[in-house]
């Protein structure tokens, strides 16, 4: 009779508050870890690279390929939780996640960093959609809000301390910069074994196929452009026979995908969405503010450390004004559209401060004093901060209760995908300015006649060094430069969204509700 309790315990599905408490404790572990990963290797990242012998398009693509696996991998992880045990599933998540971090940390190569960043992006894509779902399944909707404040502050946290870890263990002698990747295993297992232990959840088996060949056309489709985005302008022209390839391979995948999602009894990505224009506009913009948020930022370190000569701790602190301009925005805008209800001038005016932002960074250079980029970060980490959540909230106050959770989902896979592309796209039109500049200052010998290595501070002499600073500084601006259109892009989509009245009731209430009247 007592060896069969704790099973039929599970089978019930009934948690107590005690136990949630513990539960969340595991989960907000497993999620701080995994936001960690992407934000702590972003200051380490230039001495990474020094070290390591690698080059530019390498630099973008240790950023890409993470956030490439991450977002694949998200609607996949979402629809196995309807198949397998949730909590199997949360901990082969965290288990990648820490092989991919082993092999991080020891790797010897460039080439064996990549591997492993895609090993911890499939890790850190369960645990982005498998958190939201567990919750869900331990805590009625009713609750969840007290809930959702404390993954708020993990997520804030997770953000702002990994720079400045970062900085610290790069600096950090006896340290380095292997320990960006190897912190994290030690918090992993822990979480493990706390979801182990306090996690009991009821495995419910439903009939549901999982949709591989839309997963592996969208996947496919996707890396193929992004593949092209990254190469084009550097290995070939834009202009060439290998971009019409790329480009027309990657477009009849992906519509290849779109008529897979049609027929699929269970799509990735379910099209039937699409036919809400406020879903389709807020998704549009999603996209712009992934390539503004990733492609704009990612690249501000390296700027910070190459152009102002400034340290990886130092570097970790100067995005500091972006984060809080981000993390104050979006809650003072939260409480307000919750006091009045009106919630479409705050895109409008998110969007715009954003492409502002962008315009601001394009003036930067390498005598730019750290003051004005610090304010020029907040505008931009508050126009962000003024969309984002924003965009999600328009969108599910628009759909019915039944399809919360795909416009959710969907709207997460957008923005991580425009990152993907904007870190890609961008990356590469910084790769093109290092190395024309290069060539024009030094000549075609010093890039190797091709590709400009990403150089050493250490081992520089001062005169050489003065001309790399105002190379990256002017590279960094240029970025900006491109990157505003594409911002101002999100201004047009968000003016078109319809105002509608925000709805008063719980996405369970609302359930209830839709099905009385069917």
């Amino acid at each position: 009779m007592t060896a069969v309790e704790p099973e039929s315990a599970e089978a019930s599905g009934r948690m107590s508050h005690k136990e949630v408490v513990q539960a969340l404790s595991g989960l907000m572990l497993g999620m701080f870890v995994s936001i960690l990963a992407s934000t702590v290797v972003a200051n380490a990242l230039p001495r990474i690279i020094a070290d390591l012998d690698g080059s530019q398009s390498v630099y973008t693509w240790i950023v890409t390929t993470e956030l490439l696996a991450m977002t694949a991998t998200v609607p996949l992880w979402g629809k196995m939780a309807d198949l397998y045990s949730k909590k199997l599933l949360i901990q082969l998540s965290l288990s990648l996640f820490v092989a991919g971090s082993l092999v991080a940390g020891f790797t010897p190569n460039v080439e064996v960093l990549l591997v492993s960043r895609i090993i911890q992006g499939v890790g850190a894509g369960g645990m982005t959609a498998l958190a939201m779902i567990v919750m869900a399944a331990m805590i009625p909707p009713r609750e969840l809000g007290r809930y959702s404040g404390m993954f708020g502050a993990v997520f804030g946290v997770a953000t702002i301390a990994g720079p400045l870890i970062g900085g610290v263990l790069v600096d950090t002698s006896w340290l380095g910069w292997r320990w960006c990747f190897l912190i994290g295993v030690p918090f992993t297992l822990i979480a493990i074994a706390l979801l182990q232990k306090t996690l009991h959840l009821p495995v419910v088996r439903k009939q549901v196929s999982i949709d591989w060949l839309g997963a592996l056309l969208i996947t496919g489709g996707v890396s193929t452009l992004l593949i092209w985005s990254t190469l084009a302008g550097d290995k070939f022209e834009w202009a060439s026979w290998q971009t019409a390839a790329l480009v027309s391979a990657g477009v009849v995948i992906l519509a290849l995908a779109v008529l897979v999602e049609s027929k699929a009894k269970e799509p990735i990505i379910p099209l039937g969405i699409f036919r809400h224009r406020t879903v389709t506009l807020a998704i549009v913009a999603s996209v712009l503010v992934g390539v503004a948020m990733f492609g704009g930022t990612v690249f501000l370190s390296q700027y910070f450390q190459v152009s102002l000569g400034k340290s990886p701790t130092v570097a970790g602190l100067m995005g500091l004004p972006m984060v809080f301009g981000l993390l104050v925005s979006s809650t003072v805008a939260g409480a307000l559209i919750t006091k009045f209800g009106r919630w479409k001038g705050f895109l409008v005016a998110g969007s715009i401060v954003m492409t502002v932002g962008m315009l601001l960074l394009s003036t930067i250079d390498a005598r730019t004093a750290v003051p004005v980029i610090s304010a020029y970060m907040a505008v931009l980490g508050i126009g962000v901060g003024l969309l984002m959540q924003n965009l999600v909230l328009a969108a599910q106050n628009d759909v019915p209760a039944a399809e919360l959770g795909a416009t959710t989902s969907a709207l997460t896979f957008f923005r991580s995908m425009g990152g993907s592309i904007g870190v890609s796209a961008l990356g590469a039109v910084l790769t093109n300015r290092v190395t024309t500049l290069f060539t024009e200052k030094f000549g075609a010998a010093a890039s190797g006649g091709g590709e400009a290595k990403v150089p050493d501070l250490e081992t520089l002499p001062p005169e050489i060094l003065a001309v790399i600073k105002e190379i990256y500084g002017t590279a960094t601006a240029d970025l900006f430069l491109v990157g505003a259109p594409i911002a101002f892009l999100a201004v047009l989509a968000v003016v078109f969204i319809k105002e509608k009245p925000l709805s008063t009731l719980s996405g369970d209430e609302r359930l209830k509700q839709e099905s009385a009247l069917h």
